[in-house]
């Protein structure tokens, strides 16, 4: 059981069979051919990718950053070498996975969805907004604050100036992200919910 355990990858692997298991040990192998079980799915998909983005997003905030100032100086290699970088890939491709999925989600809603959504057309509102922060974040996450993290971290080479700044506009879009995550999660909930 420890060997079975001891790899991430076994382990996820088993989570999604486990979902298979009950999958079909419920009966609900032949709503498969439905289109709601399929939006069921792709929901479920885009919150577990939601989850990892803003869970990392949290770690980062709540739990690297202030941890740093105590960590002694000879151990924080380890951190910024190998903790961060991996962090850091999971982040932003979580990222990705969470907007493009979706938008696939939103996409399975019907013709002009999306557009409504984003243009707040009435009954869209809460989703629109939502999407408009998760987008604002998702380009906060690829084109702010891993360029710079690259910098903060060695990955790229820079004067200790730029490191400098870097690490500091990086901690900061992150904070803003932090910020944009509450209302975002608000707003999804909000609209399969009444919120808004």
């Amino acid at each position: 059981m420890t060997a079975f355990f001891s790899s991430l990858g076994r382990t996820v692997l088993a989570g999604f069979v486990l979902v298979l298991v009950l999958i079909a040990a419920t009966g609900t192998l032949g709503r498969m051919g439905e289109h709601a079980w399929w939006a069921f799915v792709m929901r479920w998909l885009h919150i577990m990718s939601g989850i990892l983005w803003v869970g990392l997003l949290y770690y980062f905030n709540f739990v690297q950053t202030p941890s740093m100032p105590k960590i002694p100086d000879e151990q924080k290699p380890a951190v910024g070498k190998v903790i961060a970088p991996t962090a850091l890939f999971w982040f932003r491709w979580a990222a990705l996975a969470t907007v493009v999925l979706g938008l696939m989600l939103a996409g399975m809603k019907g013709k002009g969805y999306v557009v409504n959504a984003l243009t707040f057309t009435p009954g869209t509102v809460a989703i629109g907004i939502g999407m408009w922060l998760a987008l604002i974040m998702a380009f906060n996450v690829w084109f702010i604050i891993w360029p710079n993290q690259k910098k903060a971290l060695g990955i790229v080479t820079v004067s200790p100036e730029e490191k400098a700044a870097a690490a500091k506009l990086a901690g900061l879009v992150s904070r803003v992200n932090t910020m944009l995550s509450v209302p975002m999660l608000f707003c999804m909930v909000a609209q399969q919910n009444g919120g808004l």
